[in-house]
């Protein structure tokens, strides 16, 4: 009866464990280490969210088409939990395309994000009218996106947003 109970208790702690590992892809590799680096900048823990992905991949499944092109998404589970973060491929022919697609959706998983505007100039826009507006704008862009972020905002409840202004 007791290895009954032990082979029970295990079992669930095997399947209730997060992963050991994270399968990502070494392009986005750099520019998740700056969005950690940001991350340690403001605070903010990433370690736990991290192991709970499966992948942080770049994707050619993503559509790409006129009028309906998906530069990044972030899938989920059964649950509603966040699994994979994916970028369209197309999103690495500019060093600064890549950077701001990733950081925009890494933010959905890590900063707990939703989107901020439908289409304006933002990390956090559903479409950026110009990903370059963002990228000349960038440690503005970033500044506001982590103390803005549902995270941060959570962690310091005194922190002033009125401050920020036009940034």
């Amino acid at each position: 009866m007791k290895s009954c109970f032990l082979f029970l208790f295990l079992l669930l702690s095997f399947f209730s464990k997060a992963q050991d590992s994270v399968d990502i892809d070494g392009r986005l590799q750099p520019v998740l280490n700056q969005f950690f680096e940001y991350c340690d900048a403001y605070g903010i823990d990433y370690n736990g969210k991290l192991f709970q992905l499966k992948n942080i991949d770049i994707t050619n499944s993503l559509p790409l088409e006129e009028g309906n092109t998906v530069m990044g998404m972030v899938t989920r589970d059964a649950n509603g939990a966040i699994e994979n973060i994916l970028i369209n491929w197309v999103a690495t022919v500019d060093p600064e395309i890549l950077k701001v697609v990733a950081f925009h959706e890494f933010a959905h998983h890590f900063l707990d994000y939703k989107h901020t505007c439908q289409d304006c100039d933002e990390i956090m826009a559903v479409n950026n009218a110009s990903y370059f507006n963002v990228a000349r704008d960038w440690e503005n862009q970033v500044k506001r996106l982590f103390i803005t972020s549902p995270v941060y905002r959570k962690q310091n409840p005194q922190v002033s947003y009125m401050s920020l202004g036009s940034y």
